[in-house]
């Protein structure tokens, strides 16, 4: 597959020039310009709107999906093309980037160019490539030394249905274009200026009286509500895609290494039972050997068991992080900033622009690295249980187990206990009565201070004692937090006033912002009227008829007779010309 990746980039070149040849450049290039012979040919294309593209966004996240073993292979390091020093690690994991989307780059090309007909043919014949390379990989070499039987099914099964997707796709665009041609059915407007989903959330916005909501179900109250006014772009909907299978190959992975690591061991387990059996269980190494063994498979039984809760952890995060790009997208629109921190009220223009390019590869870095880190702080918590509530009763300590379990209850019990003593007292003692019968607390305003002294003096050497304890329960929350959210980039998790330091929410920020100015409804919207009277009053003063007559020139009849010599046009330039404007071509008679 890897030598197949390095070839694919002669039929991937061939597609990407050919898609070039057919597009119009909007500018023709001077005479003294190399380009100048190609005429209006040969425009660079994009694989893919970044940030207004709404249409086949399912079509672009699966050809995402399509690369999610070279992703996850760059993710890995473990693809370099070249083998140059460690300093140069960098370069060369660039140069494989560039290849990995090079080599994909014709499944978007053809999927988002106007030429239907060619575009769906190409895409066709190389996603058809891929295909058949892909199941004679998996046939030739189904099995493996980590899963075992079907190794290759189980990693490339995921790419291979997102191919066999988009081969029916360029198929159903084949068909659908070639009626277009034949004339059997009118070609509609692919990419229009305005979205029917913005135009539709600006009407409701317009609207005097808002439409009656419909009961809303449970699914919609508890979980998640449908907008039928809101869609996510096609860069969110391909970060999704790529990610749920990135995180997919990623825990087959991990499960791979700790079957690896599970039979080695199993066999640094037997040799501890032959060194305990020789020994006859009476040497003095005996308990804390049996302590091992135990702890091991006290270890491989709490790893397997955390890897669901830690797979749904970072699921419901993909959800979540769709969920909330839609409700800060919709404040961002409302002119609502204050959710965000105060530094990136005004973030720079050319750092949002580098996050838009940011964004989806770290989103998927997060969670796959977030998995990884969740899945350890779970494990941890499962072995804390472990030792302190299962084990004791299987070892006939369950008294033990209770009585210190009481005791720790107890001391946190009589702790926290002082501490809302110390506010029923400073509420009832040292503070002066409510000003009026409405106010929900006493005001600010101490009363008794001979007491509030003497209170704050002896508890004084107390609350020295108390902060010990409080600043340790302030760590173990910040570090339980800080790695059960470090796969939601969404939100920082570092403290008010360091939120810069935060690459990955930097990043999510500058996306919004890029998003917000350029998918704005309301700036879409206006936009839209512009452009559409500016195309109306110039139809308004187009001419409707115009004759031809090669030896008079161009006569040209409508609201405005004028006469335009066929010596000022060069030789076609006129019909360019006339179809601009929407002319039709009358032959004059005698």
């Amino acid at each position: 597959m890897e030598l197949f990746l390095h070839y694919s980039l002669i039929p991937s070149l061939f597609i990407i020039l050919v898609l070039s040849l057919l597009q119009r450049r909007e500018h023709h290039r001077q005479r003294d310009d190399a380009s100048y012979l190609l005429g209006n040919r040969f425009r660079m294309i994009i694989p893919l709107d970044f940030v207004g593209t709404f249409r086949n966004r399912w079509s672009y996240g699966i050809a995402f999906g399509a690369a999610a073993n070279k992703v996850m292979f760059l993710f890995s390091e473990g693809y370099q093309p070249l083998q140059v020093p460690q300093w140069a690690q960098a370069f060369v994991l660039l140069i494989g980037g560039i290849e990995v989307g090079l080599s994909h780059f014709p499944f978007f090309a053809c999927l988002s160019s106007e030429f239907r007909l060619v575009s769906s043919i190409l895409g066709f014949s190389y996603s058809l490539i891929w295909f058949a390379v892909t199941t004679l990989h998996i046939t030739q070499c189904p099995h493996g030394q980590f899963v075992g039987k079907y190794e290759t099914v189980v990693f490339y099964w995921p790419s291979l249905l997102c191919l066999a997707f988009l081969l029916g796709r360029f198929l159903y665009m084949f068909v659908k274009s070639l009626r277009v041609h034949l004339g059997w059915e009118l070609q509609t407007e692919e990419k229009p200026f305005l979205e029917v989903h913005q135009a539709e959330h600006v009407k409701q916005l317009l609207r005097k009286c808002p439409l009656q909501e419909r009961e809303k179900s449970w699914f919609q109250t508890r979980i998640y509500e449908w907008d039928p006014y809101f869609q996510f772009p096609s860069r969110m909907i391909g970060t999704t895609v790529l990610a749920f299978i990135c995180l997919y190959l990623f825990i087959v992975i991990e499960f791979c290494m700790f079957v690896y690591v599970r039979d080695e061991l199993d066999v640094f387990e037997g040799e501890l039972e032959s060194y305990v059996a020789s020994m006859n269980q009476t040497g003095t190494l005996t308990p804390v050997l049996l302590q091992v063994k135990e702890l091991i498979n006290v270890t491989k039984g709490v790893w397997v068991v955390t890897i669901l809760p830690a797979s749904l952890t970072c699921v419901s995060y993909l959800f979540h992080i769709l969920a909330c790009y839609r409700k800060q997208m919709k404040r961002l629109w409302a002119g609502d900033k204050h959710f965000l921190p105060l530094k990136f009220h005004n973030p720079s223009s050319s750092e949002s622009v580098v996050a838009i390019a940011r964004y989806s590869g770290w989103q998927i870095a997060y969670i796959l690295w977030g998995y990884l880190i969740i899945h350890v702080m779970q494990s941890l918590c499962g072995l804390v249980i472990m030792y302190s509530l299962v084990l004791p009763v299987i070892h006939n300590q369950a008294l033990e187990m209770l009585r210190g379990l009481g005791i720790g209850i107890l001391t946190i019990s009589i702790v926290l206990g002082l501490m809302v003593l110390q506010v029923w007292i400073a509420a009832s003692f040292f503070l002066q009565p409510k000003m009026g019968t409405a106010d929900k607390q006493k005001p600010l305003a101490l009363n008794n201070r001979r007491a509030f002294h003497n209170f704050n003096y002896f508890l004084f050497f107390y609350n020295v004692l108390l902060g010990l304890g409080a600043c340790l329960c302030r760590l173990l929350i910040s570090c339980t937090l800080g790695t059960w959210l470090i796969a939601r980039i969404d939100r920082t998790i570092l403290q008010s006033g360091c939120e810069r330091a935060d690459m990955g929410f930097s990043a999510w920020i500058g996306m919004l912002y890029v998003d917000h100015y350029h998918t704005n409804p309301v700036l879409v919207s206006f936009c839209h009227i512009l452009i559409t009277g500016h195309r109306e009053r110039r139809l308004q003063r187009a001419i409707k008829y115009w004759y031809l007559n090669q030896s008079a020139g161009l006569m040209v009849v409508g609201e405005k007779e004028s006469t335009i010599p066929a010596s000022s046009l060069v030789d076609g330039e006129w019909r360019c010309f006339a179809e601009q404007r929407g002319w039709r071509a009358v032959r004059r008679s005698s």
